[in-house]
C-alpha cells in the first residue's frame, strides 16, 4: 500500500473544487460518465489495431446507487489503468506553477475542469470520499485502489478484481443526498448522456408478470448511441429525421417544416440536423431549444450569443469536437471556433431556403405562414442573412397568392404608383376588422396585402429604406382617394364656410375616449360618410414600441385618429343644407356683427400702417384688444349655436357611430344606443 500527497503545490486546490464548481454541481456525473466513454473508446481503437487481443465483451458503462451505503458508482468496461497511470493522470493533476493556475481561474469553475482535465476532481464537489478501482487491460495488469477524502493525502494499493475496467465509487457528502435518487440521476442522464457512443445502463428493464411490474436482468440503456446526426444523410429518409425530432422534443406534438442536415470537414468539423419549427408568434418562447454537443456530449441549450440571435428560433442539435467542453458561455462566445461556426450556419439556412423555394417553390408558399416570422427576424438582426433572404422573402395579398419583392412590383406598379411617383404597396394586418377599408381599395382595382406578423412594422420599416420610391401604407391610414393620389380628385359640394359651419357640430359628439381629428375630404358620393382612419407612421411607431427600444417614447403617446367627413356624401350635404335653413337667421347675425368687427380692425390696422409699435398710442392698443375680444366672444357664440345643433342632432350622431362601426371601435354602450338610435331613424 502507498499513501502519499497529490502533487499540487498549492494546497488549496480541493475547496477551490468545493466552493466554486458548486452552483454548477451536477456536472460531475457527465464527467464521469465520459471518462468512462473515453476509456472505452480507446479500447475499441486499440482492439481495431490489434493492440488489444481479447475480447471487447459487454462495454456498457453503468451507473448504480446505494442508498444503504451512501454511494453512487459509476463503471465502465474500458481500458482501466495501472499504478503508474493512477499516479501520471490521478495523483499528478496539475504541474509546475500550480499555484498560479489555481489562483488563474478559481473564479471561473468550468475553466479549471475544461482546460486542465480535471473532470474526475469534479467528483469532490458531491462526495467526502472518492475510490477508484481499477484493472489495466494490459496483460498481467494488477488490479488497484484508489481512495482520497478531498485532501491532499491519498491511499493506493493492491486490490482484488478480475473484470478489466474501472469504478469510481463516490461516498456522497450531506449536502448531495439529492443524488442517490433514481428519477434525479435519470434526469441528468438524459440531460447530459442522451446521446453518447457507448450504452450506458442505469436500473434494470421491467415485465409485467401475475399483474405486477417486475424487474428484470436486462440493462435499462438510456442513451441513444447512434443519434441521426452521426449517420450519413443518405441513409436517413424523410420519417428518421421526423422521428428524431420527437426524440429530442417529445413535448412538441407539430412537425418540423423542414431540416437542415450539417456534415462539416474543412475548415472545421460539426455535425447535425437543425429544424424550421412552425413559429407564428411569442419568439421568446421559441429559443434555446437547439442543443449543443462535442462528441455526443452535451454542453448547453443556451446558445443565445453563440449562434446568431435569429437561428435561437431553430431546434436541433450541433456536434463539433472544435467546441470546448467545459467553459463558460462568454467563452464560447469569443472562441474562434465557435464564430466561424456561426457563420458558416447562417450561410447554410440560408442556402438551404433558397435551395427550397427554388425547386419546391410550391411546398416553400405553403409553408410561408409558418417561416415567414423566422426569416423577418432574421433579415431584421442579420445582414448577411438579410442580403441573401431579399430573394426568397414572399409577400402575401388577400387572396392567399404569395410574390417575391421584385415580383410584387412589377404586379402593382402601374396601378399603384401616386402623382408624386411613388408606389404604394396597401395592407391590412387584420382583413375582418378593416374590412371596409380593403373593400374599399379592391373597389379602385388595388391589390391589398396581409401583413398581420408580430415583426411586420418592424419589417416594412426596415425594408422601405432599401425599396426607392416604395411606400407601404395600411389600408385605414387615410381615405382610399388619399391612400394613393391621383392627379383626377374630386371637386368639394361644401364651401369653406360650410366646413368651418360643420367643425364644431361634429366636434361636440366625439367620443371622449381617444384624441380624434376632423377633417373635410372631397370623395365619391358613394364612398362613405365618415371614414376613421389612423395616421401610418404614428401607428407603425406605437406597434414598434411593443418590442421596446428607440420606439418607446412613441408606446406612451395616447392614440389618435382622425374623423374624416365625405364633403361629398348626400347625408352630409343634407346636414349641410339643414343647419344652413334652421340656424341661418342666427348664424346670419352673428356673421354681420363678425364683418362690421373686422371692418373697424381694417380701418383700424390702416391708421397704425408704418408705426413702430412705441408709436402706437396707448387708446388704439385698447380698441384693438377690444375688437379681437369681440371678434372672439361672437365666434364663441356661433361655436356654442353650432354645438348644441350637434348635440341635438341625432343624424350627426349616426354619422358618427357607422364610422367608429366600420374601424371596430363600437363597443359595449355606445354599441347598443347606436342599435336604439337606428331603429328610432328607420321607424321615423
Amino acid at each position: 500500500m502507498t499513501q502519499g500527497k497529490i502533487n499540487v503545490t498549492s494546497e488549496n486546490i480541493f475547496p477551490i473544487i468545493k466552493k466554486f464548481l458548486y452552483s454548477d454541481h451536477e456536472i460531475f456525473l457527465r464527467e464521469l460518465v465520459s471518462n468512462a466513454v473515453d476509456a472505452t473508446q480507446k479500447l475499441k481503437v486499440l482492439a481495431s489495431k490489434g493492440e488489444f487481443k481479447g475480447e471487447l465483451g459487454d462495454l456498457t458503462i453503468r451507473i448504480k446507487t446505494d442508498k444503504e451505503a451512501k454511494t453512487l458508482t459509476v463503471s465502465d468496461a474500458g481500458i482501466g489503468m495501472t499504478a503508474e497511470e493512477i499516479e501520471k493522470y490521478i495523483n499528478q493533476i496539475a504541474f509546475s506553477g500550480a499555484e498560479e493556475f489555481v489562483e488563474k481561474y478559481k473564479d471561473d469553475a468550468n475553466a479549471i475542469i475544461g482546460h486542465f482535465g480535471l473532470g474526475f476532481y469534479s467528483s469532490f464537489m458531491v462526495s467526502k470520499k472518492v475510490e477508484i478501482k481499477t484493472l489495466s487491460y494490459k496483460d498481467g495488469a494488477v488490479a488497484t485502489r484508489w481512495e482520497c477524502d478531498g485532501s491532499p493525502e491519498f491511499t493506493l494499493e493492491d486490490t482484488e478484481r478480475t473484470i478489466r475496467g474501472t469504478d469510481i465509487v463516490l461516498h456522497l457528502d450531506d449536502e448531495s443526498q439529492e443524488f442517490l435518487e433514481d428519477h434525479k440521476i435519470n434526469d441528468l442522464l438524459k440531460k447530459y448522456c442522451k446521446f453518447l457512443p457507448i450504452e450506458i445502463g442505469f436500473g434494470k428493464e421491467t415485465d409485467w408478470k401475475d399483474g405486477k411490474s417486475v424487474e428484470t436482468d436486462k440493462d435499462k440503456i438510456i442513451n441513444n448511441t447512434k443519434p441521426a446526426w452521426t449517420k450519413a444523410p443518405a441513409d436517413l429518409k424523410d420519417e428518421d429525421y421526423k422521428s428524431f425530432y420527437r426524440e429530442l422534443y417529445p413535448n412538441i406534438y407539430e412537425e418540423p417544416l423542414f431540416n437542415i442536415h450539417l456534415n462539416v470537414d474543412y475548415p472545421f468539423n460539426l455535425t447535425g440536423i437543425l429544424y424550421f419549427p412552425k413559429i407564428k408568434s411569442n419568439i421568446d418562447i421559441h429559443k434555446n431549444r437547439i442543443q449543443l454537443y462535442q462528441r455526443q456530449v452535451f454542453v448547453t441549450d443556451s446558445v443565445e450569443g453563440i449562434v446568431p440571435d435569429f437561428l435561437t428560433l431553430m431546434h436541433g442539435v450541433l456536434d463539433s469536437p472544435d467546441i470546448p467542453l467545459n467553459v463558460s458561455r462568454s467563452y464560447l462566445q469569443s472562441d474562434h471556433n465557435v464564430k466561424k461556426i456561426s457563420s458558416h450556419i447562417t450561410k447554410k439556412v440560408s442556402d438551404r431556403l433558397k435551395e427550397i423555394f427554388t425547386n419546391e417553390r410550391e411546398q416553400f408558399e405553403k409553408k410561408w405562414d409558418d417561416l415567414k416570422l423566422f426569416i423577418e427576424y432574421g433579415m431584421l438582426t442579420d445582414d448577411k442573412f438579410e442580403e441573401k433572404a431579399e430573394k426568397f422573402f414572399l409577400l402575401k395579398n388577400i387572396e392567399g397568392k404569395y410574390f417575391t419583392l421584385e415580383e410584387y412590383e412589377n404586379l402593382v406598379k402601374a396601378n399603384q404608383t401616386d402623382k408624386h411617383g411613388n408606389t404604394i404597396y396597401l395592407y391590412t394586418s387584420d382583413k375582418e376588422h378593416q374590412f371596409s377599408f380593403v373593400s374599399s381599395a379592391k373597389s379602385k382595382g388595388y391589390d391589398v396585402l396581409i401583413l398581420d406578423g408580430q415583426l411586420d412594422s418592424h419589417f416594412i420599416n426596415k425594408i422601405e429604406n432599401k425599396l426607392e420610391k416604395k411606400r407601404f401604407t395600411r389600408v385605414d391610414a387615410d381615405v382610399i382617394e388619399k391612400l394613393i393620389e391621383k392627379e383626377d380628385g374630386y371637386e368639394s359640394k361644401l364651401s369653406k364656410e360650410d366646413e368651418d359651419n360643420m367643425m364644431p357640430v361634429f366636434r361636440s359628439r366625439l367620443p371622449e375616449d381617444g384624441t380624434f381629428f376632423v377633417q373635410f375630404e372631397p370623395m365619391s358620393e358613394t364612398s362613405n360618410p365618415v371614414v376613421i382612419t389612423q395616421n401610418e407612421f404614428m401607428r407603425r411607431m406605437k406597434d414598434m414600441s411593443a418590442f421596446g427600444g428607440e420606439m418607446n417614447y412613441y408606446g406612451s403617446l395616447p392614440d389618435s385618429f382622425n374623423l374624416v367627413i365625405n364633403t361629398n356624401h348626400p347625408t352630409v350635404v343634407k346636414i349641410r343644407d339643414d343647419i344652413n335653413t334652421k340656424l341661418a337667421s342666427q348664424l346670419a347675425e352673428i356673421t354681420k356683427e363678425i364683418e362690421a368687427v373686422k371692418a373697424d380692425q381694417s380701418a383700424l390696422e390702416k391708421l397704425q400702417e408704418g408705426k413702430k409699435e412705441e408709436e402706437i398710442p396707448h387708446e388704439e392698443k385698447e380698441k384693438s384688444e377690444e375688437l379681437e375680444k369681440k371678434i372672439s366672444n361672437a365666434e364663441n357664440k356661433k361655436d356654442a349655436i353650432l354645438t348644441g345643433y350637434g348635440k341635438d342632432s341625432k343624424l350627426v350622431k349616426q354619422l358618427i357611430d357607422l364610422g367608429l362601426l366600420s374601424k371596430n371601435m363600437l363597443k359595449g354602450e355606445a354599441l347598443e344606443m347606436f342599435v336604439k338610435r337606428s331603429l328610432e331613424l328607420i321607424e321615423h
